[in-house]
């Protein structure tokens, strides 16, 4: 019969160090091979009963194995501010000074660059990138679509608005990357509310089309009608981005419900999944052209 892990009381529930649990004989180095455990980190557990997401993983990093110097940035960054979470097993990422001996560690995506004061701020305690110097970071080491999305998410969730990213572009303007951070906050929307919608807009415009309304309300006699992900209303042409919770029958009868009334006002409603995305991007790219050439 397989021996039950033990679990200190101290410990359950609870992410810790490894090392002072051993030194104080709460564990030893065997126990912490159970099932009992979920090693996060270099000499960092928790009890696996917990459920770890990407912000306990910061708490933890920093916490434990962050040594003086180091910012959490990137895609973490814009989880604590408010944006979009990476997944629980993304690695947490880190900014360091370029004097720093921080070497690889697995769990997290170190990045080397200087920053000022001024562009650290506390987030329940943890040392994050501002906003602006987030959104520079992101577009310097992201691919332009990925990073326009995650920027979106900030600027939706009103972290940073955009007079603050134009303000933070020109103190940095002529620096490495300037031109891709510059690209990269133009093309940004406050109004997106999803990455998915975010990739496709950027793609759109990118493919040379008029740039598009995000979330776009249609009404009738003023009184409200719809809202669709992305519009040009002087045309009459919506596209919906067709994600996961079209997968609820009550939702998606609720949503065919109201393209059928956008319909009765000679809307041409266009449709796009995840699938067509990767898939076939340049046959959905050729309809929206079409449908926008088709009015007037």
């Amino acid at each position: 019969m397989a021996r039950t892990p033990r679990r200190p009381a101290e410990l359950a529930g609870r992410v810790f160090f490894a090392r002072d649990a051993v030194r104080y004989g709460l564990l030893t180095k065997n126990d912490l091979r159970s099932s009992a455990w979920r090693r996060l980190f270099h000499n960092v557990y928790a009890d696996s009963r917990l459920e770890i997401d990407h912000r306990t993983r910061c708490w933890a990093a920093a916490q434990w194995v962050f040594p003086p110097g180091c910012v959490i940035a990137g895609r973490s960054a814009v989880l604590l501010l408010g944006g979009a979470s990476p997944g629980t097993q993304d690695p947490v990422e880190v900014l360091v000074q370029p004097t720093s001996r921080f070497g690889p560690l697995a769990g997290l995506s170190i990045h080397v660059a200087p920053w000022r004061e001024d562009e650290v701020r506390l987030v329940d305690g943890l040392p994050v990138t501002t906003a602006t110097r987030t959104c520079w970071d992101l577009a310097c080491w992201l691919e332009l679509v990925e990073a326009v999305a995650l920027v979106d998410t900030l600027r939706h969730a009103g972290a940073v608005r955009l007079p603050e990213l134009q303000t933070y572009l020109m103190q940095r303007r002529g620096e490495r990357g300037w031109r891709k951070v510059t690209e990269v906050i133009g093309l940004s929307d406050a109004g997106a509310e999803s990455r998915p919608e975010s990739r496709l807009r950027v793609r759109l415009v990118r493919a040379g089309l008029p740039r598009p309304v995000t979330q776009h309300v249609i009404t009738r006699a003023g009184r409200f009608v719809a809202r669709v992900d992305l519009a040009w209303p002087e045309f009459k042409i919506a596209i919906e981005y067709d994600g996961l919770w079209h997968l609820d029958p009550e939702q998606f009868h609720r949503d065919r419900q109201r393209l059928n009334r956008i319909l009765g006002d000679d809307w041409i409603v266009l449709h796009v999944t995840s699938k067509r995305m990767r898939e076939d991007f340049d046959g959905f790219l050729t309809e929206v052209r079409a449908a926008l050439t088709s009015r007037p």
